[in-house]
């Protein structure tokens, strides 16, 4: 039991800490692709001196971090890619006549514009959450007797029940406060929260579904109830927490014409687009239509975005700066790999500073002539800095201990066959036990 708490803690730990909120898609991976990282760690564990590392803290975060770092730097690159190398940075951005209404992000694969359809779109509703608003009550001693009460929240096919404690001095506010709290810390898909009324003389407890879209569809509907509870009942009907202010409800979208209902205000569009509804149609309002940027715009989102990465990558890692000799060793081979494609950076508008970081000028992507020679083979230079880029982030997300103080105390005997050990891999996913076990 101990062990698994202690796991837990770690892998709390690591989310809250090192770990994006999201998830991307491009987090998962084929059968192929695991098969082959595993078969690279073999081989690195295979050839790899063994060493001691430095201990301290501040180097298993740095680890940890830099690992982390180069993820999001991967996954930055290649959400502005196709499926193929060869498409490095030749993402389509995608595009909607309004924003306030909805906001569209290309997700296919094809290139070529004239093969990428558009969209109408009309939003007639947004999907909502169901909400319980319960009974305004005045800040006052509570009307119910002291003592051990419980009720019963049903929701997602799941029953959970809370127990709680009135007390003889505790006014309505109090224990309303006390029930968001349980609600809140429990994580059920519900949040709560005290509502005051216009006038600031009374309160109320109202319980949100964190899921949109009708019950039936999205399983986001939820009740209260303490009729069948292990405590004192009554709470519910007193604070009237088991009435619905406001059903869930479904987005009613029309596209092309043709009516669709969907449980959420995010949703993938023929697989072409990822649409977010961000508002409703006005009655004199015109459609939204659902397009892909012309090339320039699309460069200069994609050049954009490279940079903003890179830097972000750059923040993430270097900690103290320069003359940290983790992040200076790993800087200089930044510095070698932006090098080798100077020429082509600087024609794409790009300049390297002596912070380390990328600058974009987007003026100079505005006048390009797609046409010019000297145009694509500056873009088939930033294509191949970018895919030198996904091979290097690659290399430091399987070995961040590269980048880390330590010394070698022993190399594998070349003359002889060296079996594989999990040593670097156990080295670094230990670091993040030490504290807690």
């Amino acid at each position: 039991m101990a062990d698994m708490m202690a796991l837990s803690t770690v892998y709390n730990h690591y989310l809250t800490t090192y770990a994006n909120d999201t998830v991307s898609r491009y987090d998962t991976h084929k059968k192929s692709e695991l098969r082959s990282i595993y078969n690279s760690i073999v081989k690195m564990n295979k050839e790899s001196p063994l060493y001691l590392l430095n201990q301290s803290n501040e180097t298993k975060a740095y680890a940890v971090r830099l690992k982390e770092g180069a993820r999001e730097l991967h996954n930055t690159i290649a959400s502005l890619s196709s499926e193929e190398e060869i498409g490095l940075l030749n993402r389509k951005d995608g595009y909607s006549s309004d924003e306030n209404i909805a906001t569209a992000e290309y997700i296919g694969s094809e290139t070529d514009k004239d093969k990428i359809p558009a969209y109408s779109l009309e939003v007639r509703a947004l999907a909502s959450p169901q909400e319980n608003l319960g009974t305004f009550l005045a800040n006052e001693p509570a009307g119910m007797q002291p003592g051990t009460y419980s009720f019963d929240i049903h929701v997602h096919n799941l029953n959970y029940e809370f127990q709680y404690t009135i007390g003889a001095q505790d006014t309505n506010k109090d224990i309303q406060e006390k029930l968001a709290r349980l609600v809140n810390g429990a994580k059920i898909g519900i949040e709560a929260e005290v509502r005051t009324s216009e006038d600031s003389e009374s309160t109320a407890l109202m319980l949100r579904s964190l899921s949109t879209g009708n019950s039936d569809r999205a399983g986001g509907s939820f009740t209260v109830s303490d009729d069948n509870t292990s405590q004192a009942r009554g709470s519910v009907a007193y604070f009237g927490i088991g009435d619905v202010a406001r059903p869930a409800r479904d987005a009613e979208v029309i596209v092309n014409g043709e009516t669709q209902y969907l449980p959420t205000n995010k949703f993938k569009l023929d697989n072409t687009y990822e649409i977010e509804l961000r508002g409703v149609l006005s009655p004199d309002g015109e459609s939204t239509t659902i397009h892909v940027k012309n090339d320039t715009e699309s460069m200069r989102k994609n050049l954009q975005a490279l940079a903003d990465g890179y830097n972000s990558f750059i923040d993430s890692v270097t900690g103290n700066g320069e003359s940290d000799t983790k992040s200076a060793f790993l800087l200089r081979e930044m510095r070698g790999l932006i090098g080798t494609y100077g020429d082509a950076l600087g024609l794409s508008g790009m300049e390297f500073g002596k912070d380390g970081k990328l600058t974009f000028n987007a003026n100079v992507v505005n006048e390009f002539d797609f046409d010019d020679k000297k145009v694509d083979a500056a873009f088939r230079g930033i294509q191949n800095f970018g895919a030198s880029l996904l091979r290097k982030t690659s290399q430091i997300s399987l070995n961040p201990m590269e980048y880390v103080d330590k010394k070698i105390v022993a190399y594998k005997n070349p003359t002889h066959e060296n079996f594989a050990t999990p040593y670097i891999t156990s080295e670094y996913s230990g670091m993040m036990f030490n504290s807690y076990c």
